[in-house]
């Protein structure tokens, strides 16, 4: 039986970093599925396949990692957090914060909100490279996924 597709949703409003991420993940994994929204509606609305996702052909996949930015429009990163961790058939969704803050005030709130863990996007795209296979090690090889990850 083929290895499922690893479906993880990123939750950034920057496409640049979207193109970042979507390339360090290639160097290392080609069983990935990386998708985009670029506020935490729009992950909302994904997650619910509601708003523009609704009514598609194929239900989407739920993402079985979400990498999510804190600042963005519409609905920053804390409160998309808070809205999965108060949906329980979202709330077992691993949601990792990836962002540019480093700030204590912001590392414990996500924590506090419920964070899986809380990553600073590095600065230079090597270490972007190594964090991510870290993660990728982490998520992949070492936890225990829901079924429907696998």
């Amino acid at each position: 039986m083929a290895a499922r597709k690893l479906t993880i949703l990123l939750v950034d409003d920057d496409p640049d970093d979207f193109l970042l991420v979507k390339s360090a993940l290639g160097e290392r994994e080609k069983d990935i599925d990386l998708r985009l929204v670029q506020d935490g509606e729009g992950m909302l609305e994904y997650l619910r396949q509601a708003g523009k996702f609704k009514g598609e052909a194929t239900p989407l996949p739920l993402p079985c990692l979400i990498l999510l930015d804190l600042n963005m429009p519409l609905m920053g990163g804390k409160e998309a957090l808070q809205e999965i961790r108060n949906d329980p058939s979202l709330r077992h969704i691993p949601v990792v914060v990836f962002t540019t803050s480093s700030d204590t005030e912001d590392v414990m709130c996500c924590c506090r909100l419920g964070a899986n863990s809380f990553l600073v996007k590095p600065a230079s795209y090597d270490h972007l490279v190594s964090m991510l296979t870290r993660l990728m090690d982490y998520w992949e090889g070492t936890v225990e996924l829901p079924p429907e990850c696998k």
